[in-house]
């Protein structure tokens, strides 16, 4: 979004990720030695999709007798391969997949429920699996009851059927991505210099490069899910400067951010200073993507799963209420893939800054509202939206989603503590819907930036994600719940 006597300008493009749905029921044989009758059905969901790869849920029902320890198996018909998987672990062995348990998702008594997701990858075609087998049993849709107590007589161990497994993973074992899988809207993009956002990951946050020898080095995680290495970045950084060159997308869709000026993804602004900020998160020294202006970072990932056009999507980040301006524009989200004003809707990110773009602006801010292309809404209008309230906290918490037909919403809160406040939920502006979004991504500039010109804004990004899906005001309070838990300090 380029600041041209605060106009926008830009056309539309791109076609809608395709989701498909697919139900297979199935029964199965429980192993240990008191089962008395089996039987399971199986939700196999393609939540996303697109070019050579996939993201899918899986929920198990057990019909029979509680279990307590599972494993899960099927084979691929068109030789899918499973990248990643969360709430859970996963061996493939030619077409053949096997899931088994994490430690909190074990046990599902009768009546209940377990789930996971995962990413994968396909060429040709992504046909469902036709059959399950669960504990090593052939799937056959029904429940047995040939020998012991009947199903409704559950071990004393194992809770009622009437009460029902948790929807999402204890908060100790899980991470954003983790719960918004978990929710049924997958991350399709996942970024962080201060912190693993899947309980499970254990790759490279970002990338940072020395001004002594331009060598680079990737800045990894201390432990699965765990907190970033500021002491790799320190050690590598010593008696030099660092600058942050890319931000590595953590759901293995390869939507990494690149910086915007030569030697990153092209244009006119640098990578930003990489120990300008450092803090501590749960403890540990951490470093954020401190923006001062004349940096910014972004994807083209119209192709990787980012949705497009009227597709629905939501997203989160972690920003500052201390280093905010006024300049257009301190985004993350969805944004052109031309860097050009193409148009209203052709945008969908979070804006966090000072900015009063219609004016009639209550108070100075920083405020949370929707970069929607040609104007930064506070509400569903131009109209000043008198439920806005600023957030002037160290670290703030900011989430948009939006349907891509009818309706968004935007909430903030302290992310050290509290709940969110809903700024707004109700109808998109007149003129955007349905939504044109065209699938790439940007962070700490608008949309039109930064090819041939600079980025005017400032501000502070320690993590985000991106979702396929309109995620659910339950999950969004997980979320909440899990970032002010996180120890941000």
């Amino acid at each position: 979004m380029r600041e041209t006597r605060f106009l926008r300008r830009r056309p539309a493009l791109v076609a809608a990720t395709a989701t498909a749905l697919l139900l297979v029921t199935a029964a199965a044989a429980q192993t240990s030695a008191s089962a008395a009758a089996a039987g399971c059905q199986v939700n196999y969901t393609v939540s996303s999709s697109w070019q050579g790869g996939f993201g899918a849920n899986v929920t198990i029902t057990n019909l029979g007798d509680a279990v307590n320890g599972w494993r899960l198996t099927w084979s691929y018909p068109a030789g899918q391969t499973v990248t990643q998987l969360w709430n859970g672990s996963y061996t493939q062995a030619g077409a053949q997949v096997t899931v088994t348990n994490a430690s909190y998702n074990a046990a599902i008594p009768t009546n209940g429920a377990a789930s996971f997701g995962f990413n994968g990858a396909w060429t040709g075609s992504n046909p469902a699996p036709t059959s399950f087998s669960l504990n090593g049993t052939t799937c056959t849709g029904g429940v047995d009851p040939t020998t012991g107590p009947p199903p409704s007589t559950p071990p004393p161990s194992t809770p009622p059927p009437t009460t029902p497994p948790p929807t999402t993973p204890p908060p100790g074992t899980s991470q954003p991505c983790d719960i918004y899988a978990a929710g049924g809207t997958a991350c399709i993009a996942a970024h962080s210099t201060t912190r693993a956002l899947y309980a499970a990951y254990n790759g490279s946050l970002y990338q940072v490069r020395r001004s002594s020898d331009n060598s680079t080095r990737n800045i990894g995680v201390l432990s699965p899910g765990g907190r970033a290495n500021a002491a790799s970045q320190d050690s590598f950084c010593a008696n030099t400067s660092c600058v942050i060159t890319v931000i590595f997308d953590q759901s293995g869709r390869g939507n990494n951010l690149g910086y915007q000026g030569a030697g990153g993804v092209g244009g006119a602004v640098q990578p930003a200073v990489a120990n300008k900020e450092s803090l501590t998160v749960g403890g540990d020294k951490v470093y954020s993507l401190y923006i001062p202006g004349k940096s910014s970072y972004w994807r083209d990932g119209h192709l990787t799963g980012v949705p497009t056009g009227a597709a629905p999507e939501g997203m989160y980040m972690v920003t500052s209420g201390t280093h905010v301006n006024s300049g257009c524009c301190f985004d993350y989200g969805n944004s052109e893939t031309t860097r050009r004003a193409d148009g209203a809707g052709a945008m969908d990110a979070i804006y966090f800054g000072t900015s009063c773009w219609f004016g009639g602006c209550s108070g100075s801010g920083p405020w949370v509202q929707a970069d929607l292309e040609y104007g930064l809404y506070p509400g569903g209008s131009s109209s000043w939206n008198s439920n806005q309230r600023a957030f002037t906290s160290k670290f703030v918490t900011a989430t948009l989603k939006n349907n891509g037909t009818s309706r968004f919403a935007i909430k903030g809160s302290n992310a050290q503590s509290g709940s969110l406040y809903t700024l707004y939920d109700g109808a998109l502006p007149r003129g955007y819907s349905p939504m044109k979004k065209q699938g790439a991504i940007i962070l700490g500039s608008g949309g039109d930036c930064c090819i041939d010109n600079t980025n005017q804004s400032v501000g502070t990004f320690y993590e985000g994600a991106m979702v396929a899906g309109y995620p659910s005001d339950a999950t969004e309070n997980a979320v909440q719940a899990n970032i002010t838990a996180a120890g941000y300090r």
